[in-house]
């Protein structure tokens, strides 16, 4: 079923009354409230919240399309995106095959710790080339071309000998890094940032959140949704690629934070 006229010009995701409830000890404690937000291209929207209450994550995760299998109760009137293709797409209809070709290609996340993201029998490498193989059909050698200059353009430095090492072998600032470089590989149209410096230390996190920045603008199509505890992320993430304030949303986040821009 077509969606395009349901999504206003310039958007690239639109969300009406999203719900999120988990069921604990028979009882559905409600993890986010009646949560609206629309983004459009090249934009870049904050919800801010506390540190641990959960809402933040699980809203991500719902647009992700990978909290259902966790547990969670999601309803929405309305979970619109717009693909590179600029289909219109309605993601709560869509099948478990059908997201695994839109997370990466459409829709990517870098999550709050890389450790335990990225994969660590396979070398870094290999994990950002697999994800170039999936979504852009392409050959071995291609692929690990490609997941050579997404690494320099992370500015990782000696970026040859990286793809050949394990997660493990790299500091928490250089495998945030590469969860950035992989999340970008495929340029996705929107880029979800789940408190993507938690666990690293108040110079890197200024760094990792310049990068970020520097990035955007780079691919100016590039949408980013950033979550985070406080106010930091509010001067660098109100402006998108053509220098505009963002728009709010509105809705209650764990019932504790404002869920807006």
């Amino acid at each position: 079923m077509p969606h395009s006229d349901e999504l206003d010009a310039g958007d690239v995701l639109a969300v009406e009354n999203l719900n999120i409830a988990f069921m604990q000890e028979q009882q559905k404690i409600a993890a986010v409230r009646n949560l609206s937000f629309s983004l459009q291209r090249g934009e870049t929207l904050a919800i801010v919240g506390e540190s641990g209450s959960g809402g933040k994550s699980v809203t991500a995760l719902a647009l992700m399309r990978l909290l259902e299998q966790a547990g969670g109760l999601v309803q929405c009137d309305k979970m619109l995106l717009q693909r590179r293709s600029r289909e219109v797409i309605e993601l709560s209809e869509q099948s478990a095959a059908q997201m695994r070709h839109v997370r990466g290609a459409d829709m990517a996340m870098i999550f709050q710790e890389p450790m335990t993201s990225l994969n660590p029998v396979f070398t870094v490498g290999e994990q950002i080339a697999e994800s170039i193989r999936l979504h852009q059909n392409a050959s071995r050698e291609e692929a690990m071309v490609e997941a050579k200059r997404m690494l320099d353009q992370v500015r990782i430095p000696e970026a040859q000998t990286i793809l050949s090492r394990y997660p493990h072998q790299l500091s928490g600032g250089m495998r945030q890094r590469v969860m950035i470089a992989m999340a970008l590989s495929c340029r996705p149209a929107v880029l979800i940032a789940d408190e993507p410096t938690t666990a690293l230390d108040v110079t890197i996190q200024a760094q990792i959140l310049q990068l970020i920045k520097v990035l955007q603008k780079a691919i100016c199509s590039l949408s980013s949704i950033r979550l985070d505890v406080d106010g930091r992320y509010l001067y660098h993430s109100r402006y998108g690629c053509g220098g505009r304030d963002c728009r709010s949303g509105t809705g209650d986040v764990s019932g504790r934070g404002g869920g807006n821009g």
